[in-house]
């Protein structure tokens, strides 16, 4: 009898770690589809004078730009010290719980970390600015695989560095590692970094990038931008169904797409504005409707809500609300400058670089701010996109991780 169980339950192993690890939580960057919406409720709609309350702040991180990725048991987070990057692990009330070493840092342009840690069922995932793909261990940080870009994909960085916010999709993960030969885009096996697909792309140099996947007339789409172009491959094999010259020198495209209904919005750089492109039936070509001055960020991210866009711009120096489906400019305010912006419960928070952060409520043909307070830290760089988590706000600037409640009660 006792054998008999022993072995009832060596059977059952593989599929108790298979519930465990599929009841393991989920952090996506910026929100659970990327397009900067967070599904929290019972949050505050008009903040203290001096902001909202801090619960807690980390301030050994080091330097870097990026988020926090937050799952109900853990905070993780990256940075930079001494040259040498590392994953950090805190509890809910800011305690280091670990800290695991996984490269070296970018050290030309803006040197530290750029890439959020995906956290997935179990697994964390992130590319150093060097171009080194780790794997880890949620639990305790532990590297289960790695993969050098540049060795082994001939991966050149790109002037700032590799700042990729990585994809999962079932059992894979896609990266852009940007060779313009043989290795543009792959999609690898997210438990053993093994080559699932590799594609050649378009050709062009990794651009900063972060893919997503939309449904487009039940038709899955891999979309991302490459240094030229914003290109659509099939996720399953990674043929190229098409690509659009953005028709923008710099090769800064950091912003994530945003598709609705058939139609798909991308940003450039630096002057070079914004577009929209209507994707065919067949989801095989797309055709330019629109282009405008508006929406030039290297990264910040805009939102649709109802038939508008909102979002900031770095030529003009102002926050706009702009028709989805002409491009008509409805409203623009210098009172929130270039800003990375998400949403929770019908408001914006808009984080500017100056770091302001914002409150601030959509209207049909315009906006509201309802609150603002400022951030600690320098005149400068607050670039990091902020994060929502169970009611709290999480920010990160240079060496510090802020936290604020933004519950109603």
């Amino acid at each position: 009898m006792k054998n008999t169980v022993f072995i009832i339950i060596i059977c059952l192993l593989p599929f108790l770690y298979q519930c465990n690890q599929e009841n393991t939580e989920v952090s996506e960057w910026r929100g659970p589809d990327r397009t900067g919406f967070y599904p929290e409720t019972g949050l505050l709609t008009e903040w203290p004078e001096n902001g909202p309350e801090l619960l807690w702040k980390f301030d050994d991180l080091g330097i870097g730009y990026t988020s926090a990725a937050v799952i109900d048991e853990k905070v993780y987070i990256t940075g930079t010290i001494d040259s040498t990057s590392s994953i950090f692990a805190l509890d809910h009330s800011g305690n280091l719980l670990w800290k695991k070493e996984y490269g070296l840092a970018w050290k030309n342009n803006y040197p530290g970390v750029r890439t959020t840690p995906v956290i997935h069922k179990g697994l964390g995932y992130l590319v150093s600015g060097r171009g080194l793909m780790v794997c880890f261990d949620a639990e305790t940080g532990d590297i289960k695989w790695e993969k050098d870009w540049v060795k082994e994909y001939n991966a050149s960085a790109p002037y700032f560095g590799f700042c990729e916010n990585l994809l999962i999709d079932g059992d894979k993960i896609y990266c852009t590692p940007g060779d313009t030969l043989t290795y543009n885009v792959l999609a690898l096996n997210r438990f053993n970094g093994e080559i699932i697909w590799q594609s050649e792309g378009a050709h062009e140099i990794s651009a900063y990038a972060s893919p997503t996947i939309i449904n487009h007339n039940n038709r899955k789409l891999l979309v991302t931008f490459t240094s030229k172009s914003i290109i659509a491959l099939n996720p399953e094999n990674g043929k190229l169904i098409w690509s659009h010259d953005m028709k923008y020198p710099h090769g800064i495209h950091a912003n994530i797409p945003i598709y609705d209904n058939g139609y798909i919005f991308a940003m450039n750089g630096w002057g070079f504005g914004s577009l929209m492109l209507k994707i065919a039936e067949n989801g095989n070509s797309v055709e330019e409707v629109w282009r405008s001055e508006l929406f030039d960020l290297e990264h910040g991210d805009v939102l649709k809500i109802g038939e508008n866009i909102y979002g900031a711009s770095w030529d003009k120096k102002v926050f706009s609300v702009v028709d989805w489906k002409t491009g008509t400019v409805k409203d623009s305010s210098h009172l929130v400058g270039p800003a990375s912006i998400i949403a929770a419960e019908g408001l914006i928070y808009a984080y500017s670089y100056s770091g302001e952060m914002s409150l601030v409520k959509p209207t049909e043909n315009s906006f509201e701010i309802i609150s603002s307070f400022k951030a600690p830290g320098k005149k400068k760089d607050h670039i990091a996109h902020p994060v929502i988590h169970n009611k709290q706000l999480y920010i990160r600037y240079a060496n510090s991780l802020l936290v604020y409640s933004i519950a109603a009660n």
